[in-house]
């Protein structure tokens, strides 16, 4: 199915708030990490033919949009986010012209493609940094560039400008001998932060933009966007710089301060914002854009993604992938159920009124949610706890993202050792905490990293049960970049479209469902029984659906929906689970095992969709008492 057969929701359904309705509103994502998806040149990396070659796989699973992670020019140091130039393409992904050909042939099935946007930073190859390490150069303020402390050695340890440490691990600041001063990293110290305070690196933004618009592409995905307005002091110093008006944060345990304060949710952000859709998307339709928003309250996605303020379209929070871990992602909690529900339900009540929500619990930095969240012990439990996984996300008010393998099931890489890990994060932190800070022990590190590295949801994807999944020809000169997945005999995307009961299968059911029910599109969310620990439940409803304005085709599709309200049930765990009062009310309950209503008032028929078969769901359903990942959609 693709977009043009989705159902097109009527604007008395309402959605985010505009009309009329986005056409994203029912829309499904799929993001693909083109290193990792498909090799057809034998290098070992994947490629922008390979993604066109498996574009018919794309649009019988259904999507709408495929969004590629970074495929610009770049060094690779952090994986292609770290961009040497946003108007080319690294030759490892193929030519500007295999971009063209992928664009054509994506629209040709009704795809969109938005692509990556990186712009919190470039890499230190690009030419705007280069041009900027002389202090005489038009460029020369187009980063942060920063003296050493006064009365330190310049490129000495205590001589960086502030505090700051870096997400993937040591000082956010790094010295350059020739302009003899240091620059901003938050990320690697090849990937120096631009300084949106000055108005030409946000021209030059928006004209590489409207650029990549103009030659064809639907949006982008806005890579750490919310790190774009620093906080400064009125003479435009950071935070704990000499002379500054505003003091640094407290250093922790690794020896840094955290930069968060002052670098996410700056004060200039909605101005940006603003202003890049002023500049880039006005007069423009179809297009999609979203932001990556590491560390911000899900309250302000309500307030940036309000159609009425003109900023983004969506975000992606991250409160939802935190509820299992400490201070750190490195500090690995036990998985709570209410927790989860208490984040998701926060981010969804944040766009109750207006804005949007992007549902993900996948993605090219998170693990793989199968293993993180459900059972991989065995096939029967790895395919039953991925099928509830998906089902739970999906049933969500919002546009669900599909990483690439997580419509197979695909889990974590399983690697043991070390220098199997070839994400920079992973290994610079490793060293940091356990090296240098003595912060954590080695194997409660590998642990960690076994856990929540980014490399576990990199592994080459798994097409097939050949040597190398089919990510390429088993006869290729290079190995993969990264080792395929042993699982790849058992999980595989061949197998499972033969399989009725796979979980890819059970992916095209979902997607169907969202694309033809209104309800499971833009009907409201409420939650049930939160603290019900093993039990994830709510309703989606448009009990006050009105009457249509004008036109018979509004009003033919609001007289056939399906349903106007819907139980969503899902039992997040390997055990057998009652049902918790408030959802056993509604399908009519007690909770001792038998219904207050006739025997049999449990329909299979109202149940839409379910993690095992309808039958046997209703019959869970007349004891209270569900098997271990059933998950279903009832229609009340």
């Amino acid at each position: 199915m693709t977009q043009e057969e989705r159902m097109q929701l009527p604007d008395q359904v309402r959605t985010n708030g505009a009309t009329p309705n986005p056409w994203w509103a029912n829309a499904v994502v799929y993001q693909i990490y083109p290193r990792s998806f498909q090799d057809t040149n034998g290098d070992g990396y994947g490629d922008l033919p390979g993604i066109t070659q498996r574009l018919d796989y794309l649009a019988d699973l259904g999507v709408d949009v495929i969004w590629l992670s970074p495929v610009y020019k770049s060094p690779q140091d952090d994986n292609g986010y770290d961009i040497a130039d946003y108007q080319d393409i690294d030759p490892i992904f193929g030519t500007m012209d295999d971009m063209d050909e992928l664009l054509d042939q994506a629209h040709q099935r009704g795809i969109k493609v938005v692509m990556d946007l990186v712009v919190n930073h470039t890499s230190d190859e690009h030419a705007w940094f280069q041009a900027s390490r002389n202090k005489d150069d038009p460029h020369a303020d187009w980063y942060w560039w920063r003296p050493a402390k006064a009365g330190h050695e310049p490129g000495t340890p205590g001589a960086e400008p502030n505090q700051w440490g870096s997400y993937f691990g040591g000082s956010a600041w790094q010295y350059d001998p020739q302009r003899g001063e240091y620059y901003l990293h938050l990320f690697s110290k090849k990937q120096p932060d631009l300084n949106w305070e000055n108005p030409q690196v946000r021209q030059a933004v928006f004209d590489m933009m409207n650029w990549w618009m103009d030659r064809g592409i639907d949006g982008f995905r806005m890579d750490v966007i919310v790190m774009i307005s620093k906080t400064v002091d009125p003479e435009g110093r950071l935070p704990g710089e000499d002379g500054s008006a505003i003091a640094d944060g407290p250093v922790g345990p690794e020896g840094y301060s955290s930069s968060v304060p002052f670098c996410v949710d700056g004060p200039r952000l909605d101005e940006f914002l603003g202003q890049m859709r002023s500049e880039v998307f006005q007069g423009r339709q179809g297009y999609l854009t979203v932001g990556e928003a590491p560390s911000l309250a899900p309250a302000r996605s309500g307030q940036i993604t309000d159609p009425a303020n003109h900023e983004l379209d969506m975000l992606f929070l991250f409160t939802q992938t935190e509820v299992d871990t400490g201070d750190s992602k490195w500090d690995i909690r036990p998985f709570q159920v209410p927790r989860l529900k208490a984040a998701m339900d926060e981010q969804q009540q944040a766009v109750a009124k207006s804005g949007w929500a992007s549902l993900y619990f996948d993605n090219h930095d998170q693990p793989r949610i199968v293993s993180r969240w459900g059972d991989t012990s065995s096939e029967e439990l790895r395919s039953r706890s991925a099928k509830a996984l998906g089902l739970l996300l999906h049933m969500h008010r919002g546009t669900p993202y599909i990483y690439q393998g997580e419509e197979l099931g695909m889990t974590n890489a399983g690697f043991t050792s070390l220098d199997q890990y070839q994400d920079l994060e992973s290994v610079n932190l490793y060293h940091q905490r356990v090296d240098q800070a003595h912060e954590q022990d080695p194997e409660s590190m590998m642990a960690a990293l076994a856990y929540m590295s980014r490399d576990n949801a990199r592994t080459p994807m798994q097409w097939d049960s050949t040597k190398f999944a089919g990510f390429t020809a088993s006869y290729a000169p290079k190995e993969p970049w990264l080792a395929v997945n042993p699982n790849k005999d058992k999980v595989n995307a061949k197998a499972e479209l033969r399989d009725p009961d796979s979980v890819l299968t059970f992916y095209c059911k979902l997607i169907h469902l969202r694309h033809t029910n209104p309800v499971v599109a833009a009907g409201d969310f409420t939650l049930l029984d939160p603290d019900a620990d093993q039990i994830y439940s709510f309703t989606r409803s448009l009990d006050q659906a009105p009457e249509p304005k004008s036109g018979p085709e509004a009003a033919s599709v609001l007289d056939a929906l399906p349903c106007q309200r819907l139980l969503v049930v899902v039992n997040l765990s390997s055990r057998h689970a009652s049902l918790p009062p408030q959802t056993a009310a509604l399908l009519g309950l007690d909770q001792t095992g038998f219904t207050s209503m006739a025997l049999g008032a449990v329909d299979p028929d109202r149940i839409l969709i379910s993690t095992y078969r309808p039958e046997q769901t209703a019959s869970s359903l007349l004891t209270s008492r569900l098997s271990p990942w059933e998950g279903f959609v009832y229609r009340l």
